[in-house]
């Protein structure tokens, strides 16, 4: 019986084509834009099977605790690896394929990008098992997916020789995002659409990279043979990892290499690269809209309607994406939906906030959220996991006031704490130091009131930390 296939997710972008839902400080990948999943859970749900091993995941340095929180949520044991900056594809499939190669230097790896769609299980997994016979012969096989139309945003390959009677072809062309012309033409020639999903053995893939790309090669052994525990996380040695040129796996290797299959995938894919792909994956309703959240349409078609918090109502319209959060409200032309990334480009430039931060802040110990803020307060509902512990800390420019709304805080001020409950409260004191902590079994919900000359996060002095952070909280 072959060993079972080690997956590696990648699950360190940004997504800002899907702005205003997705950005910098928490990107599509951890989100529910199809379903109540992120779509990252969905792709280690996919690959929880006999078949896999448990999967290897590579992302930030922003996201490794948010990564594993999810992992754990639906019941999946992953080892996370994190990157200490964006390389793109290339150094990231190295680096996590040399871990799998830690395990077993001929295991078969299965890279996946964790935020594409596939809803149908049994076809993905027929698709992983009609690959492997040629994986394991030495190929490096990427899933083909029929077009449905031409696209530009996409690469392409072009079928050649049968490899055996799997319906696994070598690979004749490979290239990377047409114009629409060509897009076309390849549309109508038989091309398949890259899916960015590629199978293949430890051993092929790393001495590829080594022939084709030795800088990158070398650069990523380096930082995974000195990368280091941190908290049960593999954390890669930057000094090495910042050396790899930034490349993505297409142009490093998979354009070059005469060891390149394509087996084409029966089943329904979208990478969601954008508000308009929703179309393409997602149930619509009779008027052929896609609807999301708290949203009530009359006498409009064919748009795309995303509501996070708030009642989004829309009348008469057609061919619109509207998309609707806490904190920003975005309408335009379905057929422009390309262009989100050049908005913002723009926001950034106007240093505008929404660009990149949500209003809900993700830490490894859980959430907080502004509620309300003026001159000398500001009011935050923070939430902390079940054994979620804030750092020691103190502010020189606030204090603070917390209100428990649920579960039970162990509060430490000074060299003495103790239990505030549901509906009491205690009180920081400017330059106390301080700490909160969850010791219970559900969530802990508490209303913070914070009063004083200078509310910004960066008046903290941290003391103490168990996520050894040192800059924020």
């Amino acid at each position: 019986m072959p060993s079972p296939i080690i997956p590696i997710l990648l699950a360190g972008g940004a997504g800002t084509r899907l702005w205003p839902v997705s950005r910098d400080a928490l990107p599509k990948q951890f989100l529910p834009l199809v379903g109540d999943r992120s779509t990252y859970q969905e792709t280690l749900l996919r690959v929880r099977n006999p078949m896999f091993a448990a999967p290897i995941v590579i992302t930030g340095p922003n996201f490794h605790f948010f990564a594993r929180r999810q992992a754990e949520e639906v019941g999946v044991e992953a080892t996370v690896v994190i990157e200490p900056m964006r390389r793109d594809s290339a150094a990231a499939i190295a680096a996590a394929t040399a871990v799998a190669a830690s395990r077993d230097p001929q295991s078969v790896v299965l890279a996946l990008a964790a935020d594409h769609v596939i809803p149908d299980l049994e076809a993905f997994r027929a698709t992983c098992l009609a690959g492997r016979a040629v994986a394991d012969a030495g190929r490096i096989v990427t899933f083909g997916i029929k077009p449905i139309e031409p696209k530009t945003s996409y690469g392409y390959i072009l079928p050649g020789e049968a490899l055996g009677d799997g319906g696994v072809f070598a690979v004749k062309k490979f290239v990377e995002k047409p114009d629409i012309a060509t897009a076309t033409r390849y549309t109508r020639e038989g091309y398949l659409w890259n899916s960015g999903n590629f199978l293949f053995r430890a051993d092929i893939l790393l001495s590829e990279l080594k022939r084709l790309e030795p800088e990158i090669a070398v650069a990523i052994g380096e930082a995974v043979a000195r990368a280091s525990n941190d908290l049960g996380f593999v954390r890669l040695q930057p000094e090495a990892f910042v050396r790899a040129p930034q490349k993505s796996i297409d142009y490093a290797v998979m354009e070059k290499t005469d060891r390149m299959a394509v087996v084409a995938g029966q089943f329904r894919w979208s990478d969601i690269g954008s508000w308009d792909a929703l179309f393409d994956i997602t149930p619509r309703d009779p008027a052929g809209n896609v609807v999301q959240g708290p949203v009530v349409i009359i006498d409009s078609n064919d748009c795309v309607v995303h509501s996070q918090d708030r009642l989004t109502a829309v009348v008469g319209v057609k061919d619109l994406v509207i998309v609707n959060t806490s904190d920003a409200v975005m309408v335009m032309p379905r057929a422009r939906a390309q262009e989100v990334r050049e908005l913002v480009d723009t926001l950034k430039a106007e240093k505008r906030p929404e660009a990149t931060d949500h209003k809900r802040t993700h830490r490894p110990w859980g959430y907080y959220e502004s509620i309300d803020i003026g001159e000398r307060f500001q009011v935050k509902r923070i939430v902390v996991i079940p054994g979620g512990m804030l750092s020691l800390q103190r502010h020189r420019h606030r204090a603070e006031h917390w209100v428990v709304v649920r579960g039970t805080a162990e509060v430490t001020i000074g060299d003495q704490a103790r239990a505030v409950h549901e509906n009491e409260s205690v009180y920081i004191p400017i330059g106390s130091v301080h700490r909160l902590a969850n010791k219970g079994k559900i969530p802990l919900e508490l209303i913070e009131v914070q009063t004083g000359s200078y509310l910004g996060e960066d008046d903290i002095e941290r003391l103490e930390d168990v996520y050894k952070r040192t800059t924020t909280t």
